[in-house]
């Protein structure tokens, strides 16, 4: 392609394969049925010396790529956390791609950064988020971890890590629940606090932190001449979307002074429903708090909100300014590459910015709404089946579960046989769901929070579930 004529055509192709490919996205296997090296094999050695036509491109993806894909944007999928998309939110992704904006600095990309100022406030609003809080767009709640893990370690040591680097970081010490997300133990490699300062505190028969213990281990640990450093609880967890005790341990935080920070990636969505923000009381406690609309509020990945109690600690902690970064309007505006670990960012904004605006919050409360419904129903099924149990509370639309069939008691044979039905499940290519391990048992998980998944999916979905733990038991 060299004029603009020619991607002119091109493009209208483009919006027309993608147009089919949300229409068919149900015909295709939830979870891509490819062998490892599959793709890998089928792709030359060596890159084209001279120009291949955009048809040859397009007939090898439809050949080799697409099989490859497991498709988050199918209605049956079930797995992890979703990935969302939408409509508005892929036309803003064609847009972001055609201006090509890097928003370091405001004189970058003005609107990119006066945009994402303006819906990280929607976001505020809309999810009765504390109002002198201050939040920016990272790519990943992982990053946003890492941020208020960096923040909070230059918080306690005056900023000397930042300047002279380690010299006591056998001290300084991290607490989270023994069910927190890995990005949590991934952040406190990198910010130099070492594995072994994590200390993870046990969880009650609800999978949530227990704050007594918390405080004894912080006791136990200002005794022995440690430094506690931040304390990160989670509205949510992975394993079975559990919800810590948040106004506990910001108290907790607050009478030893810790920075604390709260992981709602996931669930954080649900509090655009005002009946769900019980969940989050103590928010205000927080000193940081990180969700993610590219998984539950129909925004492409990727993109994490962010929030602060004191943006100016975030910005000591990461700004450098070099000659060639200077500027006029520096301290008159955001430039956000102040904001976290990396110096370029992309416009994130606009997708968040068409999504809300062509949902409205009416709609985005009617989608998570009606999921957290489809998940009440099946963990109703479920209850009232003699063969399934539940095997922790539903607050949000995550359901875990597990096969019980009658004659199979032995935890290593239950264990077996719900292993089994996932991989049935999962290699008939009509669903995909994954799993966890909830006090050694064998979980599977469903989380219905797909873009266009509707009673009839999950409804199919259950019976599908049903029949084939049937078969299974009779083989």
């Amino acid at each position: 392609m060299k004029t603009p004529s020619d991607f002119r055509a091109e493009a209208h192709k483009m919006a027309d394969r993608i147009a089919d490919y949300f229409e068919q996205v149900e015909h295709y296997p939830v979870k891509s049925q490819v062998r490892p090296g599959e793709i890998f094999g089928q792709l030359p050695l060596l890159p084209p010396e001279s120009a291949t036509s955009m048809d040859d491109i397009m007939a090898d993806f439809e050949k080799i790529i697409m099989p490859g894909i497991t498709h988050w944007q199918h209605p049956n999928f079930y797995a992890f956390f979703p990935a969302n998309s939408s409509y508005p939110s892929v036309l803003a992704e064609m847009l972001t791609a055609a201006l090509g904006q890097q928003g370091m600095i405001w004189e970058t990309s003005p609107a990119a950064a006066e945009l994402e100022e303006r819906v990280m406030e929607w976001l505020k609003e809309m999810c009765g988020l504390p109002q002198n809080w201050t939040g920016v767009i990272q790519d990943t709640a992982s990053a946003s971890t890492l941020a208020a893990l960096l923040t909070a370690r230059e918080k306690v040591t005056s900023f000397l890590i930042n300047e002279h680097g380690f010299n006591n970081n056998d001290k300084l010490r991290i607490y989270c629940s023994t069910e927190t997300h890995s990005s949590i133990e991934k952040a406190v490699k990198i910010a130099g606090f070492g594995r072994k300062n994590l200390v993870k505190i046990a969880v009650d028969q609800n999978f949530a932190l227990l704050p007594d213990e918390l405080n004894e281990a912080i006791e136990r640990d200002l005794a022995a001449g440690l430094i506690p450093v931040c304390v990160v609880a989670t509205i949510g967890t992975t394993g079975s979307t559990a919800v810590d005790p948040i106004q506990k341990t910001g108290e907790i935080c607050r009478k030893h002074n810790i920075w604390f920070h709260i992981d709602a990636a996931f669930a954080g969505t649900a509090l655009v429903l005002p009946e769900m923000r019980h969940f989050a009381a103590g928010l205000e406690l927080a000193d940081s708090y990180v969700f993610n609309p590219h998984k539950w509020m129909f925004t492409n990945f990727d993109c994490s909100a962010y929030f602060v109690r004191d943006p100016e600690m975030l910005i000591r902690t990461f700004e450098i300014l070099p000659e060639y970064l200077k500027t006029k309007t520096r301290g008159q505006v955001n430039d956000y590459r102040d904001w976290g670990v990396a110096l370029g960012r992309r416009f994130r904004a606009l997708k968040l910015w068409f999504v809300i605006r062509s949902f409205g919050v009416e709609e985005i409360r009617n989608k998570v709404r009606k999921h957290i419904e489809l998940a009440q129903w099946v963990a109703g099924e479920i209850e009232k089946s003699a063969d399934f149990e539940l095997l922790a509370p539903v607050p949000f639309s995550l359901v875990c579960f597990r096969y019980r069939p009658a004659g199979i008691d032995g935890p290593d044979d239950l264990n077996l046989i719900n292993e089994r039905l996932l991989n049935k499940l999962n290699t008939s290519g009509l669903v995909y769901l994954t799993h966890t391990k909830l006090n050694g048992k064998y979980t599977l998980r469903m989380v219905i929070a797909q873009t266009n998944t509707e009673a009839i999916h999950v409804e199919k979905t259950w019976k599908l579930i049903r029949d084939m733990a049937n078969d299974i038991h009779q083989t």
